[in-house]
């Protein structure tokens, strides 16, 4: 097995859905299969955009593209992709991250390894741009962000070093990492109310929802989440509301939620609200999906939070 960076650009004619399957053609085939199993970093060069290396995944298959010619597509496994907390520039004091990237002198190369569209990365260029984007102390920068540091966290934080593959499985950390990416992208509002609500010592009320939960293979992608107030999480989990197949307009299971609710709970346009970058906008597949299983058919026994 070997890990690879992944070059993406989002308009490039290779159809690539980051967190499902990594289109790619024929000349990249034996560099992908040596990564069957294992990691790779996503990458975005600047002529494309300014995210650099911006989140890993874990390859599960190489096959075919259907009805595509010299065109394969790299599966990615479920549950694993994971954005990074910070964006990775390539260079950091005009030092390249990447060993293949860098001349005898630590200066950066120009042409050949540059332009590959999958290059192979070593163990330690690995590990160095993971921590990085996902610093290993995450959890405690996010629970120490609103108040005082707990000792107890602390205390873990400097007994456990996690080595970085244990890190990127290890829920409690990916759940954190998910949530602060989502409530970022939009801007710590909910998306069904518009309202951005903080407690008094400055915290966003806001949760991270899963739209297609990673129980049931759903990923940690931004555009598998959507920023909602606590009531509308549970309204949301709970088939009570959804989105409609044009991606903005909030579907509402009438004979089960009173008008009144509906008038104080959802922006008066009836429309979704989105995050500014169109990278973080809902996949419309999420959506079909939480349409399709979720929406009007979940049962629950927990008692309304307006009763």
């Amino acid at each position: 097995m070997v890990k690879l960076v992944l070059l993406h650009k989002s308009d490039s004619i290779y159809e690539d859905e980051l967190d499902d399957a990594y289109d790619f053609p024929r000349s990249y085939l034996k560099a992908m299969k040596e990564a069957v199993g294992d990691w790779i970093v996503y990458y975005e060069p600047v002529k494309a955009g300014r995210r650099g290396y911006f989140a890993v995944a874990k390859i599960m298959d190489v096959i075919s593209k259907p009805g595509m010619e010299g065109r394969y597509l790299a599966l990615i496994e479920p549950g694993s992709y994971l954005a990074f907390d910070r964006e990775v520039p390539r260079l950091i004091d005009g030092r390249p991250l990447e060993t293949a990237l860098t001349s005898p002198t630590g200066e950066p190369v120009s042409g050949g390894a540059v332009q590959l569209a999958v290059r192979r990365l070593p163990e330690a260029d690995f590990a160095r741009i993971v921590n990085l984007g996902l610093p290993q102390d995450l959890e405690e920068i996010e629970a120490t962000r609103y108040d005082p540091t707990p000792a107890a966290l602390r205390d873990e934080a400097l007994i456990f070093q996690r080595p970085v593959i244990e890190r990127l499985t290890r829920r409690k950390y990916r759940e954190v990492a998910f949530s602060r990416k989502v409530r970022e992208a939009y801007g710590y509002r909910c998306a069904i109310s518009g309202l951005q609500l903080r407690n008094g010592g400055g915290r966003p009320e806001v949760q991270a929802a899963h739209i297609r939960p990673v129980e049931r293979d759903g990923s940690d992608s931004v555009r598998n989440g959507l920023a909602l107030s606590g009531t509308l999480h549970w309204m949301f989990d709970r088939g009570l509301i959804s989105v409609a197949e044009d991606s903005e307009t909030i579907l509402v299971s009438r004979n089960k939620v009173p008008s009144d609710v509906i008038s104080r709970l959802i922006r008066p346009s009836g429309k979704l609200l989105k995050p500014t970058d169109p990278h973080h906008h809902p996949h419309p597949e999420n959506l079909r999906w939480h349409r399709e299983n979720v929406f009007g058919q979940v049962v629950s026994d927990d008692l309304s939070p307006w009763e």
